[in-house]
C-alpha cells in the first residue's frame, strides 16, 4: 500500500488521538519493556549517555510518528547492545558499531537491495521470523503467558504501578532524580574502536536489522493496520540509517525499528503515529531536564513489570502466524517471486492442503531454528533452505521436460 501524504498522515494522527487518546498514550508505553532494560544497562556501564539516548530517541519518535503515521517504535539494536554489555564497550566502540550498521543500511536502501529482499523472501519465512521473535520474547520474560491480557489501559496501569515502586525504592535509597540539564558532547571513534565495533558487533546486527527491523516490520504494519498506508522498506531503511548516522555521535544508543516494538505498542492500544509522538515529547522533556540523574530511579523499576510488557509484545507477534494460510497473507493470490520465468504461477485465493502444509512447515522451521539458536540469521537461512527444498522437484521436472523437448542442449 502506498505511503500517504503528510497532510493525510497528520489528519489521521490528530483524529485518532482526539477520539482514542487513552489508547494512544497507553500504546506509547508498550515498548518500554524492551527499551528501558537495555538503555539502563548501557548507561550504568557508561557505554552510552542516558540523556542523549532519551533526547535523540525522542526526536526520532516524533519524526517517525509525523512522517509514517503508524506506531513504529524506536528500539535498541539488540545484537550490538548484547555484545556491548557483555564486553563493557566504550562509548566510541558502540558509536562505531551503530554508525557502521547505519551506513550499510543506507547503501542497501538507495541501491534497491531492501526492495529486492522484500520481493524474494517468502511470506512463511517472514512470518517465521516474527513468530520466532515473539516466542523468544516470551521465553526470555518468563514461563507464564498472560493470555488474558487484553484492553489498552494495561500498559498505563503496569507502568504507573512500576513507577510508584521505583520512586519509593529510590526515596529509601536516597537516589531520587533531580534537575540536571543535558550537557551535549560528541563521540569520535578511534581506528581501533571502528574495527572492534564494526567486526564484533556491527556485522552481527546487520541481518537482525534487515530482517526484523525493516522487512518484517513492513509486513507486520500491513497485517496489523491494513487500513493505514504502510511505509515502504526503503523509507524504513532510510529512517534506520538516518537515526544511527546522526545519534551515535552524541553518545546515544544505536536504535532501529522492530516488529516486536510495533506489536507491543499495537497490543496496548496504539493505532497511529500520535502515540510515538507523545512518547517522543515525553522522552525529550525528561532527557533535557533530568538527564543522567534518572539512572538511579530506573534501576529501581521492577523487572517483573517490564516482563509483563515484554510478554504482551511476544503474544502479539506470535499471533501474526495465524494468518499464514488465509487471505490476510500478502502473497495469497500473488505470483511466487522465487520461481523463475515461466515457472511462476499464481498461488490463487485458495490453497490446497499440500500447499498449506508446506507453508506451515517453512514457517515452523524458521521459528524453530531462530528460537533454538537465538539467532535471526540462522532461522532465516533454515527457512529459505526449506522453501527452496520444496521448489526443487518442480524445477527438476521443468528441466527434464525441456531436455526431452530438445530445448536444453549440452
Amino acid at each position: 500500500m502506498a505511503h500517504g501524504t503528510f497532510r493525510e498522515i497528520t489528519t489521521h494522527n490528530l483524529r485518532t488521538f482526539k477520539h482514542h487518546y487513552v489508547s494512544e498514550i497507553s500504546g506509547s508505553l508498550g515498548d518500554l519493556g524492551t527499551f528501558l532494560p537495555i538503555a539502563i544497562a548501557l548507561a550504568i556501564n557508561d557505554t552510552v549517555s542516558l540523556s542523549s539516548t532519551l533526547i535523540f530517541s525522542g526526536i526520532f519518535n516524533i519524526l517517525t510518528g509525523l512522517f509514517f503515521g503508524i506506531p513504529l517504535p524506536v528500539q535498541p539494536m539488540k545484537a550490538i547492545a548484547a555484545v556491548a554489555i557483555a564486553r563493557s564497550f566504550s562509548n566510541g566502540t558502540i558509536a562505531a558499531a551503530g554508525a557502521f550498521v547505519g551506513i550499510c543500511i543506507f547503501i542497501f536502501s538507495i541501491t534497491g537491495l531492501l526492495r529486492w529482499f522484500t520481493d524474494v523472501i517468502p511470506i512463511p519465512v517472514i512470518k517465521g521470523i516474527q513468530v520466532g521473535a515473539g516466542l523468544s520474547l516470551i521465553i526470555s520474560s518468563g514461563a507464564k503467558i498472560l493470555s488474558s491480557l487484553g484492553w489498552v489501559p494495561y500498559a498505563l496501569i503496569v507502568f504507573a504501578v512500576g513507577l510508584v515502586f521505583a520512586i519509593i525504592c529510590s526515596a529509601v535509597a536516597g537516589s531520587l532524580p533531580s534537575f540536571e540539564f543535558w550537557h551535549p558532547y560528541t563521540v569520535v571513534p578511534t581506528g581501533h574502536q571502528w574495527r572492534v565495533g564494526a567486526l564484533d558487533a556491527g556485522i552481527g546486527q546487520l541481518p537482525l536489522t534487515t530482517l526484523n527491523s525493516i522487512v518484517a516490520v513492513t509486513h507486520l504494519a500491513h497485517d496489523l493496520l491494513p487500513g493505514v498506508p504502510t511505509p515502504s522498506t526503503t523509507h524504513i531503511g532510510l529512517s534506520v540509517a538516518g537515526m544511527n548516522i546522526i545519534g551515535v555521535w552524541f553518545g546515544a544508543m544505536p536504535v532501529c525499528h522492530g516488529s516486536g516494538g510495533l506489536a507491543a505498542q499495537y497490543r496496548f492500544g496504539a493505532r497511529s503515529g500520535s502515540s510515538v509522538v507523545f512518547l517522543g515529547v515525553l522522552k525529550l522533556i525528561i532527557g533535557i531536564f533530568f538527564g543522567e540523574s534518572l539512572v538511579g530511579l530506573l534501576k529501581q523499576f521492577p523487572s517483573s513489570m517490564l516482563g509483563i510488557m515484554v510478554i504482551a509484545a511476544g503474544l502479539e507477534l506470535v499471533s501474526v502466524g495465524e494468518s499464514l494460510n488465509t487471505s490476510g497473507a500478502r502473497d495469497i493470490g500473488k505470483p511466487d517471486s522465487l520461481i523463475i520465468g515461466d515457472a511462476a504461477r499464481d498461488a490463487g485465493p485458495v490453497l490446497t492442503d499440500e500447499e498449506r502444509k508446506r507453508r506451515w512447515t517453512v514457517m515452523m522451521v524458521t521459528v524453530g531454528l531462530l528460537v533454538g539458536f537465538k539467532n535471526d540469521a540462522v532461522g532465516f537461512l533454515a527457512g529459505m533452505l526449506c522453501h527452496w527444498a520444496y521448489k526443487l522437484p518442480a524445477l527438476y521436472e521443468k528441466a527434464k521436460s525441456r531436455w526431452s523437448e530438445g530445448r536444453i542442449r549440452m
